[in-house]
């Protein structure tokens, strides 16, 4: 039996100059209105006690560009510049819904360069892509085929931190259910490793891990010199808060991929409480011990002598507590 969801395609491109110049314009346009939105809604509220709605803002958009000052946002496809008060609107539900910090501003230089295009900001030529104010497709790299009969709902252009240019096109596809099985796994997140399966698998995070890498590098040259002095204690603290917000974001994409996957091939995906003991219990004896830094990778019980990996020792009991769920 399959089930129809919504799943996007991710693809390289390689962009002419043309269409580089035109999709650098476009991503700044993106910014600019996501900001001024942004901007608007946190004076509303804090001048007025007034909640701006997508729809006011949009509106706003409107306005903006009969201005003389942002006149130019004509210039560019109108679609992608359009989706922004979209998106901050999402931004602001996951706020409200506690499922992020409150929004903030995009930069330049750090936030992500993207725009996307709804049904109508761009054409289909012989399986080729021509987006809103372009005459020639994107030179697509086609690593896979799209589902047969697909015809994307959304078209969105990006360009990573290495210059590196993608789109994604989100369609309509067909998932079969997978058969009943009695396998079950227990997954722990943890500093080290993106995550480690009750089975003592552990999956690392290649973006973190050559990130952490680098940083420990620069951390064991500092300590090697006997750095003193506040500024430099500082640095390090900022070094670690960075590293652990890169492994949280990681998690957090990665239990989002879980949650759909899981509910489009039939498993069931059981959250534990974030508090719940796992590193502290002997997965063997049950036992808890009354503190476990972090620093402690590996553990003998004091109870019953079993050694554990700290991380697989965690995702046995994240296994034992979910089945106690169920």
């Amino acid at each position: 039996m399959g089930r129809q969801v919504k799943r996007a395609f991710r693809y390289r491109f390689h962009p002419t100059n043309a269409q580089t110049a035109e999709l650098s314009r476009t991503f700044g346009c993106v910014r600019l209105v996501y900001n001024r939105a942004l901007q608007e809604r946190t004076r509303a509220y804090r001048d007025e006690g007034r909640r701006v709605s997508y729809a006011d803002s949009s509106a706003m958009l409107t306005e903006w560009k009969r201005t003389e000052e942002l006149a130019f946002l004509g210039e560019v496809s109108c679609v992608p510049s359009q989706q922004a008060p979209r998106h901050l609107q999402g931004a602001f539900m996951n706020f409200w819904g506690r499922l992020a910090e409150y929004p903030t501003f995009k930069s330049k230089k750090k936030s992500r360069a993207s725009a996307e295009y709804t049904r109508s900001g761009f054409r289909l030529r012989n399986g080729l892509r021509t987006l809103a104010k372009m005459s020639e497709p994107l030179d697509i790299a086609w690593s896979r085929p799209l589902p047969e009969g697909a015809q994307p709902s959304t078209v969105t252009v990006s360009r990573d931190a290495a210059g590196r240019w993608f789109v994604s096109l989100l369609c309509d596809d067909t998932i079969t259910t997978l058969p009943p099985t009695d396998t079950m796994v227990g997954i722990d997140a943890g500093p080290t490793s993106l995550v480690t399966l009750s089975t003592g698998e552990k999956i690392a995070d290649p973006r973190h891990e050559r990130r952490h890498r680098r940083r420990l590098a620069k951390a064991q040259r500092a300590s090697s010199r006997k750095a003193k002095g506040s500024r430099n204690r500082e640095k390090a603290r900022r070094m670690v808060a960075l590293a652990r917000a890169i492994s949280d974001a990681a998690w957090r994409q990665m239990r989002g991929m879980l949650e759909y996957k899981t509910a489009w091939y039939g498993r069931n995906l059981i959250v534990v409480d974030r508090w719940y003991p796992s590193s502290k219990l002997c997965s063997a004896c049950g036992r808890q011990a009354a503190a476990m830094p972090l620093s402690v990778r590996a553990r003998t019980c004091t109870c019953c002598g079993t050694t554990h990996d700290r991380d697989a020792n965690a995702a046995r009991n994240l296994l034992a507590a979910g089945l106690a769920e169920s």
